[in-house]
């Protein structure tokens, strides 16, 4: 059945639970993250019966909408085709999937796998209230939910910790992930916590770890970001350089991305959209992995914008049961029309 025989009949909104495995602490700026939440999501309804539902990328008045063909809303092609449907980008490509009875990754050219790398993106400062004891659980934790890759915040010195003695606890907990976990791949994110000398003794200090990537040290200053290329190069395996999550100049990040200063872009994956990846993975020169903190929810919709844009080897997963099925770390999605959800 094709968009065109379909008439946007209702948009209604309710609220959605999320948890995690555990309460989440500090990174280099905020407290603690807590243990789950509650968001609102948006329900498209069309004259057909078919519905879909998702995260909206803000909050706007649906009403200009009802009575519109979902045809002049929603390309499969492209994404969202009217300005005035953006926000609700997530539940369009949903009930578009479903309508044409395909997964939103086969929808959108299934570039990649379906079964996607996944590393755990919760492992917060709870050392500095429970020792690195409650590191060491943490990362089993995760293990046994099924992550097999590690994202380690880092950046303690910034507001929590004494400049020093933060700097060593870093070292500290990035030396212990790699010695439990000598498979893993072990990802670092510093929130824009560092200075530039500060990030380079930090690294001096885990070289030996094959850190898989070092993510957003500091805001994407061109000379700074040139000056730690260079350093890495020193390094007897060289980290990615991922950037773009926080408040992110789209165009300054892609041109960091073509001269070679950021090896991966994280532009999230709900503030920036799907659609807009879909046009954005086109003019990357760089690997992709959309900043997925927050919802678990958001975990399983960049899992379909790797299998389907592809140029994503590795996503983020937030540690919480419901939303996306993880195996040997990797989200593992079902052949199901649309997300594959329905309405916890």
């Amino acid at each position: 059945m094709t968009l065109a025989r379909h008439v946007i009949s209702s948009v209604t909104t309710t609220e959605i639970r999320y948890e995690y495995l555990r309460t989440i602490g500090r990174n280099a700026f905020l407290g603690s993250h807590g243990n789950g939440g509650s968001t609102t999501a948006y329900v498209v309804e069309t004259d057909r019966g078919a519905t879909g539902w998702g995260l909206p990328l803000y909050d706007a008045d649906p009403g200009q909408l009802l009575g519109r063909s979902l045809a002049e809303l929603i390309d499969p092609e492209q994404g969202v085709i009217d300005p005035a449907a953006e926000f609700l980008d997530y539940p369009l490509h949903d009930l578009a999937a479903r309508i044409l009875d395909v997964p939103v990754y086969a929808m959108l050219g299934a570039a990649g796998s379906p079964r996607v790398r996944c590393y755990s993106g919760g492992i917060y400062f709870d050392d500095l209230d429970g020792g690195l004891e409650a590191i060491r659980a943490n990362l089993a934790q995760d293990h046994a939910f099924g992550f097999r890759d590690f994202k380690l915040k880092i950046g303690r010195g910034h507001r929590w910790m004494d400049t020093r003695a933060g700097l060593q606890r870093d070292i500290e907990v990035t030396r212990l992930a790699r010695e439990l976990y000598p498979d893993a791949g072990i990802l670092v994110d510093g929130n824009d916590g560092f200075t530039l000398n500060g990030l380079f003794e930090y690294l001096d200090g885990v070289a030996d770890c094959d850190l898989y990537w070092i993510e957003e040290p500091f805001a994407e200053r061109r000379p700074d970001l040139e000056a730690l290329h260079d350093h890495l190069q020193t390094m007897p395996s060289r980290p990615k350089v991922a950037d773009g999550e926080y408040d992110p100049n789209v165009e300054h990040v892609l041109e960091l991305a073509r001269e070679g200063l950021v090896d991966v872009a994280l532009m999230d994956v709900t503030s920036h959209g799907l659609t807009a990846w879909r046009r954005t993975m086109l003019l990357l020169k760089a690997e992709a992995s959309p900043h997925a903190w927050g919802q678990p929810l958001k975990t399983l919709y960049a899992a379909h914008l790797a299998a389907g844009l592809g140029n994503t080897p590795i996503i983020e997963g937030v540690p919480g049961p419901g939303y996306y099925v993880l195996e040997d770390g990797h989200v593992v999605l079902p052949e199901t029309p649309g997300f594959g959800l329905n309405l916890p």
